[in-house]
């Protein structure tokens, strides 16, 4: 059956010598996987090049029963990436957004308010030229309100734990490993307030943003799972 629906591009991987298998979230069906011609030729529908990571399309798609891999009819660009692909800090993002969903999204079907709040990031992420260093952080913060396990920080009181387990501030030690001091609970309490509109006013140092970040990947992997390393981190740490 012909489908029409719009897709975000996670990445795309070699299948054989004729085609990749591209992954894209798609507004409609969730995670779909679709087999993507290599060819180059002029005279091939479907371009490669529309492929980048983080790419918004709309789709024209074959879907078939019981199919794990599913066909491209037609694609076009819904809006063109201009400095998402140039402005080297941009690709950084882009990169790593693109992996860091990759695995957050693997189970996820069909989820139009989630669609609609990556697209609208991306859409940010373009246009948005101050306080791009901690896009990212913005992101992974606001992206957990859509996956089930958005933090209570509105119980912070001097002197709390924050417990990652449980996603909430507690007046005691816990009784498992999984939480942070005193010093570094009062900062998140304090970094719990960003969002798009305001993180260029966050001025966090090289040291502090990498806490940042590690801080919210221990919190994915305790509640996503089988959560791996990521290849791309060691690049986006690089950003100032």
């Amino acid at each position: 059956m012909i489908h029409k629906t719009q897709g975000i591009i996670l990445n795309t991987s070699k299948y054989n010598d004729r085609y990749s298998i591209t992954h894209v979230f798609t507004r409609d069906f969730g995670r779909v996987s679709y087999l993507l011609p290599r060819s180059q030729s002029k005279k091939q529908k479907i371009k490669p090049s529309l492929f980048f990571p983080l790419s918004v399309l709309n789709l024209e798609v074959e879907h078939l029963p019981l199919r794990d891999i599913h066909r491209l009819k037609d694609v076009e660009r819904t809006f063109p990436l201009y400095d998402i692909s140039i402005n080297m800090t941009k690709v950084s993002l882009s990169f790593f957004l693109s992996e860091f969903l990759s695995l957050v999204l693997r189970e996820i079907d069909r989820n139009e308010i989630l669609f609609d709040f990556l697209r609208n990031s991306i859409e940010t992420l373009e246009v948005t030229e101050k306080g791009l260093g901690n896009f990212h952080l913005a992101f992974m913060t606001s992206l957990t309100r859509f996956l089930g396990f958005y933090p209570n920080m509105e119980s912070y009181t001097s002197g709390s734990y924050f417990d990652l387990l449980n996603g909430e501030f507690v007046q005691t030690t816990p009784f498992h490993s999984h939480f942070l001091p005193k010093n570094q609970s009062v900062y998140l309490n304090y970094f719990r307030r960003i969002h798009y509109g305001n993180m260029h006013l966050f001025r966090l140092s090289y040291s502090e943003r990498n806490s940042v970040i590690d801080v919210l990947l221990t919190y994915y992997r305790l509640h996503v799972w089988d959560f791996p390393p990521l290849k791309s981190l060691d690049i986006l740490r690089e950003l100032r």
